[in-house]
Parts: C-alpha cells; sequence; structure tokens
C-alpha cells in the first residue's frame, strides 16, 4: 500500500499541550491559571488519565494561550452561533502580532490574577475592560498611542451606553461635548 494515500494522523490533543508546555518552559501551574482550571487537572489531561476536555470554554482558552484555533483539537464542537467581530478587539490582536508577541508571551505580561480574564477578553468571551486607566494599562504593554487608546476607549463607551438605552446617534451633539471634555481630561 502507498504511503501517499495514508491519513496523516493528527496529534493527540493532550500530547499538543504536554509538547506546547515544555517547548515554552511554562510551568503547569501557570497555564492551569491562564485557563481557569486546577493544577491536577492539567496533570489529569497530559497523562491521559481523564478525557481531554470538550468543554468549549476549556478548549477555547487553551487555544488562545497556544496560538491556535480551538477546531484544531479533535474534541471542539464548533458553536452554533458566530462571534461578533469586534475591531477594537482584533486591533489589540494585531498589535500583539505587530510587537513580535506570542499570545502567551503578552498574558504573562499581567498578575497572575488577571491572566484568565485577559485570555476570555482575547477570545471575545468578555468586553474589553471600561475603565479607562485599565484599558490604558492592557495598551502600554503593546506601545499602543494613547490617542488610539482614547479611540478604543470612545468606541467601548458608546457601545455601553447604547447597551444602557442612550441612544447616541440621536444624541449627537451632546455625545460628542461628553467625549471632547473626556479627550481633554484624559489626553492632556
Amino acid at each position: 500500500m502507498s504511503t501517499k494515500n495514508k491519513p496523516i494522523a493528527r496529534e493527540k490533543s493532550s500530547t499538543k499541550v504536554a509538547n506546547f508546555l515544555e517547548k515554552n518552559n511554562l510551568h503547569k501551574k501557570d497555564f492551569a491559571q491562564m485557563i481557569g482550571v486546577t493544577l491536577s487537572y492539567i496533570y489529569n489531561l497530559i497523562d491521559e488519565t481523564i478525557p481531554f476536555s470538550s468543554r468549549s470554554t476549556t478548549l477555547e482558552r487553551i487555544a488562545v494561550v497556544m496560538d491556535i484555533l480551538p477546531e484544531e483539537f479533535d474534541e471542539y464542537i464548533i458553536e452554533q452561533e458566530p462571534q461578533n467581530y469586534n475591531e477594537n478587539l482584533e486591533f489589540i490582536k494585531g498589535k500583539i502580532k505587530e510587537n513580535h508577541l506570542t499570545t502567551l508571551d503578552f498574558v504573562k505580561m499581567f498578575e497572575r490574577k488577571n491572566r484568565l480574564h485577559i485570555v476570555d477578553i482575547l477570545r471575545g468571551a468578555k468586553p474589553i475592560p471600561i475603565s479607562y486607566f485599565d484599558l490604558k494599562k492592557l495598551c502600554t504593554f503593546l506601545n499602543i498611542k494613547k490617542e488610539d487608546v482614547f479611540k478604543i476607549w470612545e468606541s467601548r463607551m458608546t457601545e455601553f451606553l447604547n447597551a444602557g438605552g442612550f441612544n447616541s446617534k440621536n444624541n449627537e451633539e451632546l455625545t460628542k461635548v461628553i467625549f471632547d471634555c473626556a479627550k481633554d481630561y484624559l489626553l492632556s
């Protein structure tokens, strides 16, 4: 039988994770914190004591940290609802690449207690911070200019106001005054 016709065997998910941890010299405890599971859970996944997770949240978090698509895991079942495109999130992800960082490098820049939150932001499960100062801290690691940080915050704040019932289009003049004042205050 010709080897050309044989299907290429996919690497087991547990092996993928183990190889990633070894290649990046990442301790299992740090990885567990980044994806929101216990250390023993990571050991059991890698040792195949338990079946590899099929929970989409866990697989998406693992994929974000590993800079791969969740579909690269056989256990991943594609969500039924498509994720909305978020221009600001894509801008931040682009800046991560522009700064020659892996997602792992970027996540490790944050305090351990905040890493899971950052992973969830990067996978689109949590919104970009609405607090200007939290957003500024996130953007500082990526050398994003303060004018661009303000644009992201303005967009995020407009989303927040509209979701709360404020119609920024019908209140265009008021919205402009609010953001002009905020810009003077934050960028001075």
